[in-house]
């Protein structure tokens, strides 16, 4: 058997030095993998508190009698055993009331809802619209993305005009404590681009000249009431078109569309 093996053998051993001298004759060449380098931007803002003057948990926080009438109606909407599923709409709630979502308000909303505090904590620390720290009067958010930077005048002159008309950067705040400013991601209005938040209220088809004529009014009313309230614009475009209606005019469903309801005339 093995006379047999020994030829095989023999053969493989000589065509593997074979192989291996045509390696070794091969030029070697060093390639070497190109490696793409961002930025690094380290940040604990998400994940960590640290107690300011402002925000600690010795400063007390309670919800005020109107809006323990809302906990009450929200909590209605959850089995008792659920009830830690209300977290979110308290949270919005808290932040209304105090202005931010303090590390005092989610500590409230946790005894409210029998939740351990960390629980509170990491829904709080996940959706980026609670404020941890505190933000002015109103809260500017402009819309950055692709089609408002593409959308109308395009985002950066309004970014450039609330800059420069305000005094303060992105993430800044008004040394009145009137304004805040940040840049955000898509807010969902991209048809009336270019667009702002402020609050709750969605301003759109900006020019630098409309949204400046916006901030001062927003300023003037801060302090006021009644008629120079009524000053500021209506939220929506601020170019006179209806909602996001072409710029000339309604084109289409001019007229009731035809339906269960309506027949041709001459049925």
């Amino acid at each position: 058997m093995a006379s047999k093996l020994l030829p095989s053998l023999v053969r493989c051993g000589v065509r593997a030095a074979a192989a291996s001298s045509r390696v070794a004759a091969r030029p070697q060449t060093t390639q070497l993998r190109t490696l793409t380098v961002s930025a690094c931007r380290p940040s604990d803002a998400l994940q960590v508190h640290r107690n300011t003057a402002d925000n600690n948990p010795e400063i007390p926080f309670k919800f005020n009698a109107q809006n323990e009438k809302v906990i009450a109606e929200i909590l209605k909407r959850y089995p008792p055993q659920y009830k830690k599923a209300a977290v979110m709409p308290l949270l919005d709630l808290g932040q209304r009331q105090h202005g931010f979502t303090s590390i005092s308000v989610m500590n409230e909303v946790a005894r409210i809802l029998d939740m351990p505090p960390m629980r509170v904590y990491e829904v709080a620390t996940f959706y980026t619209m609670y404020n941890r720290t505190p933000v002015g009067k109103f809260f500017i958010q402009a819309c950055t993305t692709t089609p408002c930077q593409l959308g109308g005048c395009g985002s950066d002159v309004i970014v450039k005009a609330i800059i420069s008309h305000l005094g303060i950067k992105q993430g800044e705040t008004t040394a009145d404590g009137l304004f805040t400013f940040i840049e955000v991601e898509c807010l969902g209005a991209c048809v009336n681009a270019p667009m702002i938040q402020i609050n709750d209220d969605y301003y759109e088809d900006l020019t630098p000249e409309s949204v400046v004529d916006l901030l001062k009014a927003l300023k003037e009313s801060a302090g006021a009431t009644g008629a120079s309230a009524a000053k500021i614009p209506a939220p929506g475009p601020l170019s006179g078109r209806q909602t996001c209606e072409n710029s000339h005019g309604q084109t289409n469903l001019t007229q009731e569309p035809w339906g269960t309801e309506k027949t041709r005339p001459e049925l």
